[in-house]
């Protein structure tokens, strides 16, 4: 098994590339490990981030005319892009989709998708063999039950995967706020994609612009 320690361990936008997989209204509808709003929530600020970090993302879809067209949220973010539908349940299988990772000459493969047990552990578990750098993105994925996405994920992880959340991924890219080109991205994704977070800043900027009442005011 791969240890991920030490500062090369960590993730960096410059060597990612993610793929997202079949985030679909057929998959939607039986995601039960979530709730629905939140798993399209994750997936597009996911999306974002990479788009606002310059990640190459990877969009796939599996028989889409009978499941689906993935989100709009998500589409939207890669306005124009080719969507590579598949037969293969396991993305891993399709050349067309490992052809596209590989010509992106990064070796941090980020993967999720619906559903965790199905079509994220089948590509994750191939690659990791193949001696990509496997990072999946938990909350960004859904199973058909609790159960069912955790004990993929424990199948995953002895695999050699790696396991993080949405936002968590997004503050090791960022990593410096000296980093200021992404800043201004990291606080849109706060106010969008997470919620008290998001409020949070948002009102502490009211209070800071707000005038504070002079001495004189008090009492009239």
């Amino acid at each position: 098994m791969t240890f991920r320690n030490g500062l090369d361990s960590l993730l960096r936008p410059e060597d990612s590339v993610l793929v997202l997989i079949d985030h679909q209204p057929y998959q939607l509808t039986n995601v039960n490990s979530h709730d629905p709003h939140m798993a399209v929530n994750n997936a597009t600020g996911l999306a974002k981030a990479a788009k606002a970090f310059d990640v190459p993302t990877v969009l796939t879809s599996v028989l889409a005319d009978r499941g689906g067209l993935i989100f709009p949220q998500i589409t939207n973010v890669f306005p124009g892009q080719e969507v590579i539908d598949r037969t293969w349940v396991n993305t891993w299988e399709d050349e067309k989709v490992v052809d596209a990772v590989k010509a992106t000459g990064r070796k941090q493969l980020i993967i999720a998708g619906l559903f965790t047990e199905i079509c994220v552990a089948m590509p994750a578990i191939q690659a990791a063999g193949e001696g990509w750098d496997v990072t999946v993105i938990t909350d960004a994925c859904g199973g058909v039950s609790l159960e069912a996405h955790q004990v993929a994920i424990q199948r995953m992880i002895a695999a050699g995967c790696n396991m993080m959340t949405w936002f968590a991924l997004v503050a090791e890219w960022q990593r410096d706020y000296r980093r200021t080109k992404t800043a201004p991205a990291l606080v849109e994704l706060l106010k969008d994609h997470l919620a008290g977070s998001g409020i949070a800043y948002l009102w502490e900027q009211q209070l800071l612009n707000t005038p504070v009442p002079t001495s004189n005011a008090v009492g009239h």
